[in-house]
C-alpha cells in the first residue's frame, strides 16, 4: 500500500526524506477529504502514515506517529470547523460540559501514551479499529437510515456529557480524534451522516487541542537522534506540515462544495475506510 522506494528511503537515512515528504504531501490529500467527509481530522489516516514515515525509530514510532496525529488534527478539524455554515454547529448547542470532558480526558490519555509500552499501543489501536467495525455491522443503527416517519417522530439527541472522558481518553491514547466513536454515536443518536460527520470536527477539536499539548511538552526521544529525527516533544513536524501541505486546500474545496453522498452509502464508505486503515496498519507492521 505504501510507495516500496520510499519505505526503503525512510529506514536507510533513518527519518523523512524527499521521496517520503512528496508521498505525506500526497496522503494528506487524503486527510482532507477523510475529515471533511467522515469528520476523521486526519487521525486515522495519520498514524499508520507516521509509523512507516518513521519507522527507524522502531517501537517508538507509534508514540511519535499519535501525537503528530494530534497536532495534524487540530489544524485539520479547527480550519474544517471554522468553514462549517454556523447553522450545522448550532446543533452543538448546550454541549459545553461534553466538550469540557472530551479535553479532560484526551488529556490523561495523551498521558498515558508517555508511559505505555509503544508495542501494545499499535495493536490496541487495530483491535479497537477492528472492533468499531464490528460494531457498525453487527448492530443496529448505524447502516440503516431513518424514514421520514421516524425523523419527523423522533428528533436527534445530543451526546451524553458523561461519554466525553472515555471518548476523549482512548482518542487521545490511540491517536484517533475520537470520530470514530462521536460519529457512530450522533448516527444512533438520528442524526443523518451528513451532519454527524460534519459535528465530528469540533469535538475533536476539543480532544486534539489538550493532547497536543501534552505531546509538545514531552521530553525527546534518545532514538529520534540516532534516527536523524527532529522532534518538537514527541511531534514529528516535518510529517505533520507535510501532511497538512496536502490537506487543507482539499478542506477548503470539499467545505464549499460538498459531494452528494446517498446517506446508506455514505455510511459503508465510512465503515471502508476504517477496514483499509485496518490493513495500512497490518501491513505497517
Amino acid at each position: 500500500m505504501m510507495p516500496t522506494i520510499a519505505c526503503e528511503r525512510s529506514v536507510a537515512a533513518g527519518g523523512v526524506g524527499s521521496v517520503d515528504v512528496v508521498a505525506l504531501i500526497g496522503i494528506g490529500l487524503l486527510t482532507g477529504v477523510t475529515t471533511v467527509l467522515f469528520g476523521f481530522g486526519g487521525g486515522f489516516v495519520a498514524v499508520p502514515v507516521v509509523v512507516w514515515a518513521d519507522a527507524a525509530l522502531g517501537a517508538d514510532a507509534m508514540r511519535v506517529a499519535t501525537a503528530t496525529s494530534a497536532l495534524v488534527m487540530v489544524v485539520n478539524a479547527g480550519f474544517a470547523t471554522a468553514v462549517t455554515p454556523r447553522r450545522v454547529l448550532l446543533a452543538l448547542r448546550g454541549s459545553g460540559a461534553l466538550l469540557l470532558l472530551l479535553a479532560a480526558g484526551a488529556s490523561a490519555g495523551a498521558l498515558a501514551t508517555r508511559f505505555a509500552p509503544a508495542g501494545p499501543v499499535r495493536w490496541a489501536f487495530v483491535a479497537y479499529v477492528a472492533l468499531t467495525i464490528a460494531d457498525l455491522l453487527l448492530r443496529p443503527g448505524f447502516l440503516r437510515p431513518r424514514t421520514r416517519a421516524e425523523a419527523a417522530s423522533d428528533a436527534p439527541r445530543p451526546l451524553p456529557a458523561v461519554l466525553g472522558v472515555p471518548v476523549g481518553a482512548v482518542a487521545a491514547f490511540l491517536g484517533v480524534g475520537g470520530s470514530v466513536m462521536t460519529v457512530p454515536a450522533m448516527r444512533r443518536a438520528g442524526h443523518t451522516m451528513h451532519l454527524a460527520t460534519a459535528l465530528a470536527n469540533p469535538l475533536t477539536l476539543a480532544i486534539a487541542l489538550p493532547a497536543t499539548a501534552v505531546s509538545l511538552s514531552a521530553a525527546a526521544l534518545p532514538a529520534a537522534a540516532d534516527a536523524h529525527l527532529h522532534l518538537v516533544g514527541l511531534i514529528d513536524l516535518r510529517a505533520a506540515s507535510a501532511l497538512l501541505l496536502g490537506a487543507l486546500p482539499v478542506i477548503a474545496v470539499l467545505r464549499r462544495r460538498p459531494p452528494r453522498i446517498p446517506d446508506r452509502t455514505y455510511a459503508w464508505s465510512y465503515i471502508g475506510l476504517l477496514a483499509m486503515v485496518v490493513v495500512a496498519m497490518l501491513l505497517s507492521a
